[in-house]
């Protein structure tokens, strides 16, 4: 498997301020104002992350102390995509991974790593896309073209199933092998005709290039990607109670959201590094499913919204694509415990 981004390590969020013309770096870290900190111990763990949307529940947590009043600190190191968090998860550098794609997720248990699924962040509906120059009329047009792609990850799995819908294969395009950061950046410059990025870079780059619109768009494929919150079997069995109280800080933050949506919307900007106006338009790509959601997606087969339904076509999807070798169970990296203690809280 190969890293896309090397040494120097460019962060989804260092990327958006490249395209913006900006340069900087910023750090991710609780927010400790008008809480005083608490004198028993304090919990740290460190996530995969990358700077998403759908992680805005995640954001609103650190700043509002809502982790801190379950005792956690949680520190985000950002990788460019889950796909390149992987081997820092797999090698115990990481005690979870947040967002992790369906795809993503799929690519690593048939690796033979175990996790546990604790929870589901998000499922795009828009946020995930295709960008393409105004003469590629439609998908059938991609045949021949370079397309900008990280291979193995979530938007090449993406890539093949929107070129299956339209009759083509992965064979049909030539792909161009960098992380969605780099990506819209590429496209943006003129390097590439089509390229796969995801919010907030579809929007930078959309906006940025006037010659090419967004073509294609998880909108018109909503079961196509869903983000997770995925952690070590380790810590669901040594410490449940941190993993309760990570989720119970997520969904604190999904509340505020919902009911200071002025303060919440200042925040994520804030992290994502765009104004709160683009952040309201942003969060109509995606799904933020709150605990009774979360519940049924993991826990209900009979529900149209279970997702093991969708994950097990992945697998499924990926293997006759020779992009896994096995199609891995994944029903047992399901845990339900958390959700369901908060349920009965």
């Amino acid at each position: 498997m190969n890293k896309v981004v090397s040494h120097r390590h460019w962060t989804r969020r260092q990327a958006l301020w490249l395209l913006a013309g900006a340069s900087s770096s910023i750090g991710l870290h609780a927010c400790t104002q008008d809480r005083p900190r608490s004198t028993t111990s304090i919990t740290s763990l460190t996530f995969g992350s990358t700077p998403w949307i759908g992680c805005a529940p995640l954001y609103i947590a650190q700043e509002k102390g809502f982790f801190q009043e379950e005792g956690l600190e949680i520190r985000l190191n950002d990788f460019s995509s889950s796909f390149e968090a992987i081997p820092a998860f797999a090698a115990g550098q990481l005690q979870g991974i947040a967002p992790m794609t369906t795809p993503d997720a799929v690519t690593l248990a048939s690796q033979g790593t175990d996790y546990r699924v604790i929870g589901v962040m998000d499922t795009s509906s828009g946020a995930d896309a295709f960008l393409a120059r105004n003469s590629i009329s439609n998908i059938q047009a991609f045949k021949g073209k370079r397309v900008a792609v990280q291979e193995g990850g979530v938007g090449h799995f993406f890539l093949l199933q929107v070129l299956a819908e339209a009759g083509l294969s992965g064979s049909d395009v030539e792909i161009v092998n960098i992380a969605p950061d780099a990506a819209a950046a590429a496209y943006q410059s003129g390097n590439v005709d089509i390229a796969y990025t995801f919010s907030p870079f579809l929007e930078q780059a959309d906006i940025a290039q006037t010659d090419g619109r967004i073509i294609y768009d998880t909108s018109k494929m909503p079961t196509a990607i869903a983000d997770l919150y995925l952690v070590s079997p380790d810590l669901t069995q040594e410490q449940p109670q941190v993993a309760e109280g990570f989720l119970r800080g997520i969904f604190k933050g999904l509340d505020f959201l919902q009911t200071q949506q002025a303060e919440a919307l200042e925040i994520v900007g804030k992290v994502l590094r765009i104004t709160p106006d683009e952040v309201e338009a942003q969060l109509k790509g995606v799904r933020l499913p709150n605990l009774q959601t979360n519940l049924e997606m993991l826990g209900n087969p009979q529900s149209e919204l279970y997702l093991l339904s969708a994950v097990n076509a992945v697998a499924i999807f990926l293997k006759a694509q020779n992009q896994i070798k096995t199609v891995p169970d994944l029903a047992e990296a399901i845990d339900l415990q958390f959700l369901q203690a908060l349920e009965n809280s």
